[in-house]
């Protein structure tokens, strides 16, 4: 009798243990495929490609990777931009550039989103790499919590 209820149990139990395994693992792989930016340059002391994660706060957005993090208040956000690189406009700003971006290829596809914020009368740049269906989920997220327009470029754009 107490290998019949074992046996049913096994049964009943590993198809279960196997489909929660399974969810599990596919919901942790895309959280994580979804939440890789990268560093491309900016005014941060942060190595150029630290990979980590954009987190969209309540007023503020956090890129946390493993070689640093930095925090850009919502209140603090002049411009935000995702484009195939970065904009003439930014480029120019007089900044000090702890990592400049790379010579950028530009392409029709969006892969750079930059932030310019001003802290304590300082101007800050932060340049992130991704791809755009990771970065679809977080513009209507930025643009709600913080009431600021993200310039996202389209195949129609020419600015600079």
């Amino acid at each position: 009798m107490k290998l019949d209820v074992t046996r049913h149990t096994c049964r009943t139990l590993l198809p279960a243990i196997a489909i929660l395994v399974l969810a599990g693992s596919a919901f942790g792989d895309q959280k994580t495929r979804d939440s890789i930016f990268q560093y491309a340059g900016g005014t941060e002391k942060i190595d150029l490609e630290c990979a980590g994660r954009l987190e969209v706060r309540l007023d503020s957005l956090s890129f946390n990777c493993p070689a640093g993090s930095v925090s850009m208040p919502f209140s603090a956000i002049t411009l935000m931009q995702f484009r195939p690189d970065v904009s003439r406009h930014v480029r120019k700003i007089k900044l000090k550039w702890t990592t400049f971006p790379s010579p950028l290829i530009s392409g029709k596809t969006n892969r750079y989103f930059t932030v310019v914020y001003k802290q304590d009368e300082v101007t800050h740049v932060v340049v992130l790499k991704t791809d755009p269906d990771t970065m679809r989920p977080y513009l209507a997220e930025i643009e709600l919590k913080s009431g600021k327009r993200v310039e996202v470029m389209t195949d129609n754009d020419d600015y600079s």
